[in-house]
């Protein structure tokens, strides 16, 4: 159920970015960003920062519908990247429309199929009505958008530092007599191709003076070294957009109305564990960066480890403004921990990989799994079995894995019986890939690949004559 409400409503600026792992943050303790990024610290500064913030299924597409629906992967059927968003339920632009705000979104889409340059129709676009979109491309410096002309166009430069001076725009033409306004911005970076931030950015980064995390193996270093001095260079541009944004918002005098959310879809191994990009359940791909300023809240300033995830960001947003979830989604709403810091939930975050692919194919040793991580466990099976048990507060860089241990084998089955409850209340039956690809009806209307994922399409520019 959609409700509408009449009475002023906070605004809200979500952003988020694509790739953008929780412990790469000057604000969560990363040495190598300490002083790069002041805008991200001021916000944090003033902000409820999630420690224990996760991409429950980590990965692109899954988060972002999760994000729309408020709908765990296997719910709403987007479980791999480019699968098309489906679901005929109230979408979260939808809702803040119908509630009388403005709606926007700048940036990168990716739920709407294979197709990563198509046109998306303005019924496919969940409710935002202000568009400069892309479903997909890391192409960053030859970026393209269909606008809100419903023609394509290319942002300047940067792709990400244009996204931000548009939303900075669109920020400072809005005034107090206008409605309230819910804006997203999704930026493509610190995802790879790592080394593709401005010169300005990458210059001051360099891989020899790159802190490695202590469960990166000796082998992988040096390449980790060298991706992680671009991956820095793109959240120090980052940072820089975010001070744009911040800017516009208090010029235009409704700062102090005006709800902020940083975050990012999912993480980034990185050479940690001697893997590399996401799907996997360790905590660098797991979690992610999650700050809610809001200055009405004179409490703001504090940190909480609720396991936030996708699912819950719909409804704690749409409570954040006073409005009410629609009935029968999965997620959770987490307004009072942000407001009131009391607990939500039960502790611990459903985390799953429906299907492997790509990145982490069946090939290069991908499986379907289904576990947990709270606040201070990890637990993992697969359809083998128990795979992964750590302790992540006597190891917080997860290098000991408990699963074979005698002495843990009672603590397993309790976290074996706690993940069989959150499987059933959530109607996950951990099914194989090939059964929820076929139950979706997905091979009849999608290209898989033989290890059962989509073919996409990738973007290719337009010719240079193309309106911009």
């Amino acid at each position: 159920m959609i409700v509408i409400m009449t009475s002023r409503r906070p605004n809200i600026v979500f952003v988020f970015a694509d790739q953008w792992r929780q412990c790469a943050a000057s604000f969560n303790g990363d040495p190598n960003l300490r002083g790069r990024t002041p805008h991200m610290d001021a916000l944090a500064a003033e902000s409820v920062n999630f420690s224990l913030a996760v991409a429950g299924c980590p990965v692109c597409s899954p988060y972002r519908a999760s994000l729309l629906t408020g709908l765990r992967p296997h719910r709403h059927g987007v479980f791999v990247n480019d699968l098309a968003l489906n679901y005929a339920g109230p979408k979260l632009g939808e809702i803040f429309r119908a509630a009388g705000y403005d709606t926007a979104w700048i940036g990168k889409w990716h739920v709407d199929g294979p197709d990563r340059g198509a046109f998306i129709p303005r019924q496919r676009r969940c409710g935002f009505d202000f568009w400069e979109v892309l479903e997909c491309t890391h192409d960053y410096t030859n970026s393209w958008y269909w606008g809100n002309d419903d023609r394509l166009h290319r942002w300047e430069g940067y792709d990400a530092l244009a996204q931000a001076r548009h939303a900075a725009a669109w920020l400072r033409a809005r005034t107090q007599r206008d409605p309230p306004f819910f804006l997203v911005v999704s930026w493509g970076p610190p995802h790879n191709p790592y080394h593709a931030a401005p010169e300005h950015y990458r210059a001051s980064f360099h891989a020899e003076e790159v802190e490695l995390r202590p469960n990166v193996p000796r082998a992988w270093a040096e390449c980790a070294r060298r991706d992680l001095a671009g991956y820095y260079a793109h959240i120090a541009a980052l940072d820089e957009g975010l001070g744009e944004i911040i800017r516009a918002l208090e010029a235009s005098g409704q700062a102090d109305e005006t709800i902020v959310v940083l975050t990012s879809d999912h993480g980034d191994m990185l050479g940690s564990q001697g893997l590399e990009r996401k799907q996997k359940p360790w905590d660098e791909s797991l979690r992610v960066p999650f700050l809610v300023r809001d200055v009405r809240d004179a409490r703001r300033a504090r940190v909480v480890d609720a396991p936030i995830d996708a699912q819950d960001l719909l409804p704690t947003l749409l409570g954040l403004a006073g409005l009410a979830a629609p009935e029968g989604i999965d997620g959770l709403d987490y307004t009072s921990a942000i407001r009131e810091g009391r607990p939500v939930g039960d502790g611990a975050a459903l985390i799953a990989c429906y299907a492997p692919f790509d990145e982490w194919s069946r090939a290069k040793g991908g499986r379907e799994y289904r576990g947990l991580r709270t606040a201070r466990h990890t637990y993992v099976r697969t359809f083998d079995g128990p795979w992964l048990l750590y302790d992540n507060i006597l190891d917080p860089y997860q290098i000991r894995n408990l699963v074979s241990l005698p002495e843990y084998q009672d603590l397993l089955t309790q976290l074996e019986a706690f993940l069989d409850r959150k499987l059933k209340e959530a109607g996950d039956d951990f099914s194989p890939a090939g059964e929820l690809i076929a139950w979706w009806g997905h091979s009849r209307t999608h290209e898989f690949t033989p290890d059962g994922t989509v073919r996409y399409r990738n973007f290719r520019p337009p010719p240079t004559d193309t309106p911009q």
